[in-house]
């Protein structure tokens, strides 16, 4: 706080308040020499006599003040075109060019004399003796010789060289040369500097839109002509590539088609030891043979029947149970052959009936009788999505007067039309 400016302090008339960090001190004034007084922080400051004293120097002299005085000067006339000195001891040159006393017109330079000045045109200008005013030269008219390589314009007391566009002024101010635009970046990808201008290109996989300055991407999946993947095509910038379903598949080494994965083989598959691994395209299915009652497991795929008790049941019961697995993609042509049965070897007189028992309520499969000793399953209704088939086929052979019973489990797998 500043006491000594707030009044807040507590000096007397003879001292001067100092102001200090906090607080204030009460100093004493100094006394100060005739022709000087204190100012407010207890300074001795000049006393201008000239402005404080009523008419302190009498007519027909001037007051001049001095440090703790002031003089009188004799006035002095001064002829046109001067003006008395701030002494007024004498006088000196009126510069009508600086002051605006000057009278020189558009176009024209004032240059200062002693006691006067002189209008002179600019350069650029010449003076027009009828109208006594100095006009503007169009150089460009004027002179015979090429001022500017291109372009010349005139301006008011010169002229200006211009180049055309794709060209830029010359250090000279004359000539004209090329620009190279492409150090702009005037172009969205590639730029090649021609004379006077320049050309946009785009890099493979790109096209130039119309603007002639961008560069779009080619979406090569939806324009070509064809296929490019045989499953999935993922466009990118400048170029595309091939993909393969999530699961179940690779890319195979051309790029474009896909690969089934064996997980049996590669051993990716979580089946257990008592499951077999079976592979289909775009995954597998972990299977569990078991057979029966009164049937013994033979082989990885096969029940044979243990005991016959009797005659009918022998003539019923299936002699043997093999399990069989078929895997068809859901465009598969359809009616479709999937698999035939049959004794072997055959005799002459054999006969075999051939039936689906269970599996086909919906009746996606059919039988059909080949030869005497011969039958097929067909596939005769299209299967729309994956799906998981286990139909149970029996086949009847009837050899020398008697009936023997076959059976067949096929698991059907319909897998996707991915590919």
């Amino acid at each position: 706080i500043d006491e000594c400016m707030m009044g807040t302090h507590n000096c007397g008339s003879g001292l001067v308040c100092m102001n200090t960090e906090g607080s204030f001190s009460c100093n004493s004034k100094p006394i100060c020499p005739a022709g000087f007084k204190q100012d407010t922080q207890g300074n001795c400051m000049d006393i201008d006599e000239c402005t404080s004293l009523t008419l302190p120097c009498s007519s027909g002299f001037t007051c001049i003040n001095t440090a703790g005085s002031y003089m009188c000067n004799r006035k002095i006339i001064c002829s046109r075109g001067y003006h008395a000195s701030p002494d007024g001891s004498r006088c000196v040159d009126v510069n009508e060019c600086e002051s605006g006393l000057d009278r020189c017109g558009d176009g024209q330079l004032c240059h200062n004399m002693p006691g006067s000045y002189r209008c002179e045109c600019l350069t650029g200008y010449q003076y027009d003796s009828f109208r006594r005013m100095c006009v503007d030269v169009n150089e460009c008219w004027r002179y015979s010789v090429r001022l500017c390589a291109q372009t010349c314009e005139n301006t008011r007391g010169s002229y200006e060289c211009s180049c055309t566009s794709g060209f830029r002024l010359s250090a000279d101010g004359k000539n004209c040369e090329d620009m190279n635009e492409c150090l702009t970046s005037p172009c969205s990808q590639e730029c090649a500097n021609i004379y006077g201008s320049y050309q946009c290109y785009c890099r493979k996989g790109y096209y130039l839109r119309e603007d002639g300055h961008t560069c779009e991407d080619i979406d090569e999946c939806s324009q070509s002509i064809g296929h490019l993947c045989t499953y999935k095509c993922v466009n990118t910038p400048g170029s595309y590539h091939c993909a393969c379903p999530e699961y179940g598949y690779t890319m195979s080494p051309n790029g474009r088609s896909c690969r089934d994965i064996d997980e049996c083989t590669t051993g990716t598959h979580n089946c257990s030891l008592a499951e077999k691994c079976y592979n289909i395209r775009g995954g597998y299915r972990c299977l569990s043979l078991s057979c029966p009652p009164n049937y013994r497991r033979v082989t990885d795929t096969r029940c044979e029947r243990i005991s016959c008790p009797t005659y009918m049941e022998c003539q019923n019961s299936p002699l043997r149970i093999t399990y069989y697995y078929l895997s068809f993609q859901s465009n598969i042509v359809i009616p479709a052959q999937i698999f035939r049965i049959g004794p072997a070897p055959a005799y002459s007189g054999d006969n075999v009936i051939v039936t689906i028992t269970q599996g086909n309520e919906e009746n996606y499969f059919s039988t059909r009788k080949l030869n005497a000793y011969t039958g097929a399953v067909f596939l005769q209704r299209q299967v729309q999505d994956p799906r998981d088939f286990l139909i149970t086929v029996e086949m009847k052979l009837w050899r020398q007067g008697k009936f023997t019973t076959f059976q067949a489990r096929i698991y059907v797998f319909i897998t996707a039309n991915l590919l």
